[in-house]
């Protein structure tokens, strides 16, 4: 079955926390149950740039990512369609470059939306930032708080993907 691999060895999925100024980025190691870090940041873009120049930026950048982690799979953070439609729009514009660049690389991508990842980290779909946070941390045997924030986010999300294929695959 695709996507299927041994106990021992490696996977690497790329998590994201898609955004037009500020999109983050994180990429696990998972083997059997063990999971590490192996980078994160964030790829930012200025608002005096055409949104055209930006979203580039972004898909560029996530092409390089992509090629030097070499990531199997992709979970990204779905866009939370709140009170604010311009900030939805960017966000899907930014998740959309993001996209085409997994799609490019052959890559999958899975969405989640905030209370599934919230839900997978904490066990609680309304659990505070810092909570998220907390377990991030924990769960990857950091001795510190991943930051920019965007980029803890996307750890999360790449871990919310981890323990979601680890559920269809054990199927």
């Amino acid at each position: 079955m695709k996507g299927e691999v041994s106990v021992s060895e490696a996977v690497i999925i790329l998590g994201i926390d898609p955004g037009l100024a500020n999109t983050g980025w994180g990429v696990i190691e998972q083997r059997g149950a063990k999971k590490r870090a192996l980078a994160y940041g964030c790829v930012n873009t200025m608002p005096t740039e055409h949104v055209l120049t930006r979203l580039e930026h972004i898909y560029d950048e996530m092409l390089k990512i992509i090629e030097r982690y070499k990531p199997i799979e992709v979970g990204i953070e779905s866009i939370f369609f709140g009170a604010n439609a311009k900030s939805a729009l960017s966000t899907g514009q930014a998740s959309g470059a993001v996209m085409i660049a997994a799609a490019k690389s052959s890559l999958s991508v899975s969405e989640y939306s905030p209370t599934q990842i919230k839900q997978v980290m904490v066990g609680q779909g309304r659990a505070e930032k810092q909570q998220v946070l907390y377990m991030v941390k924990a769960m990857l045997g950091l001795d510190h708080e991943p930051s920019p924030d965007h980029a803890s986010d996307a750890l999360a999300v790449a871990l919310c993907h981890a323990k979601m294929r680890a559920v269809l695959y054990s199927r």
